[in-house]
């Protein structure tokens, strides 16, 4: 499995955490048996650091989408903003961080509405810069 397709299929367990209060060993016990999912080593990674560091994602989250609050956001965005800025903070990252927005921005296109992409762009854009780092690196 590609890290395009882990990142996919990690996004939506991240994103079927925002319709459950299950934990997310529930979700993927019940994506396992629902879907027959074979969960890839890098998906579960990032499915459980974004489960694990919710509210401090959201916290870095809120302070970087002005005007918006995440429980305002649509799913989508909500989704891959958490998992893209876990996977940036990663200490053991070896993911430029211009390739987790772009995969972050590609999965906004597929799944999200016409404003999803662009603000998700945006957001990640703006932390990546106040870490110092560059987006387009």
């Amino acid at each position: 499995m590609t890290r395009r397709e882990a990142r996919e299929q990690a996004f939506c367990l991240v994103f079927e955490m925002d319709f459950q209060t299950a934990s997310m060993e529930e979700i993927v016990e019940q994506a396992r048996q629902c879907r027959d999912l074979d969960l890839d080593d890098y998906a579960a990674q990032l499915a459980f650091k974004v489960a694990g560091s919710r509210q401090e994602l959201d916290e870095m989250i809120t302070s970087f989408s002005t005007k918006w609050k995440v429980e305002r956001l649509s799913r989508v965005s909500r989704a891959l903003l958490r998992m893209a800025v876990a996977e940036i903070l990663q200490e053991d990252q070896d993911v430029p961080v211009s390739v987790s927005i772009n995969e972050a921005v590609e999965l906004a296109k597929k799944y999200g509405g016409d404003d999803d992409a662009p603000f998700v762009n945006g957001v990640l854009g703006a932390f990546a810069r106040s870490r110092g780092q560059n987006a387009a690196e």
